[in-house]
């Protein structure tokens, strides 16, 4: 697996720095696509090109944190562990508004990145006509401090998900979504979120029912529990925040004590 990091924080504070209206946005616009056609930079695409003052600050905090060479300097450190991968991906970090971006639902955007967003498995694997390369994006959001923690687990979930994928392919159930995010999270070192045990015991019944399913909804309602699904109108079911994917992370460090 090939891996080269592109810094793009820099771009997007520049283009903050362009006052809110059409001006910005044609610029954001030729940013990702100067010709009209191809895509340059596609993980911009999921940036809020009239973001507010909170984003830029964001930025500034990060770009003070040297965000992009911490990233760059995790992706070399993880790439040997990788090199038997499959596929020549290009690496970025991108902010997203999950704060007062009007349109951007935290929840089901997690969903997309983590389940849907990810480059297909080698037998379907082919580059899309519109751009030149394969990205692999580290999600920051706008609700969130600047700290190097974020920084790194952004771009090891990330690079960690595209090698799960291509080895395994796509989750498509709740119960291979558990397992994919658990390894994902283990691999990078995440350490939230976490549950006590008696928290985890309840997740882990209340779930089990629905390890087979494979609908966003129930899917939502499970890993980021009732909070979560409270933002999109979905079913309560007694679930603390993240519920579901600290099940994940949990037993997936079970597993690795296991084996060592």
């Amino acid at each position: 697996m090939k891996l080269d990091y592109v810094p793009l924080l820099h771009v997007q504070r520049q283009l903050q720095s362009i006052p809110r209206g059409m001006g910005r946005f044609r610029q954001y616009l030729w940013t990702i696509s100067p010709d009209g056609a191809n895509l340059e930079l596609p993980s911009l695409v999921a940036a809020n090109p009239m973001a507010k003052d909170h984003v830029t600050a964001l930025l500034d905090a990060l770009l003070a944190l040297d965000a992009d060479g911490l990233a760059a300097r995790t992706v070399a450190e993880a790439s040997p562990q990788l090199a038997a991968e499959l596929g020549d991906f290009r690496v970025a970090l991108v902010v997203l508004d999950d704060l007062m971006g009007g349109w951007t639902n935290r929840y089901a955007e997690e969903f997309t990145w983590r389940f849907r967003a990810g480059p297909p498995p080698p037998a379907e694997f082919r580059v899309p006509r519109w751009t030149k390369y394969y990205w692999v994006n580290g999600i920051l959001w706008s609700s969130e401090p600047a700290s190097e923690r974020a920084v790194r687990e952004a771009v090891l979930t990330a690079v960690y998900r595209a090698a799960y994928v291509q080895r395994h392919g796509p989750s498509r159930t709740l119960g291979a979504m558990l397992i994919q995010e658990g390894c994902v999270m283990a691999r990078a070192g995440c350490t939230r979120p976490v549950l006590d045990d008696e928290e985890i015991a309840y997740t882990r019944e209340v779930l089990a029912p629905f390890l087979q399913a494979d609908d966003k909804r129930t899917v939502i309602e499970c890993l980021f529990g009732d909070a979560a699904g409270r933002t999109l109108g979905f079913t309560p079911r007694g679930l603390s925040p993240w519920a579901g994917l600290a099940l994940a992370l949990h037993d997936a460090n079970q597993t690795l004590q296991l084996q060592r």
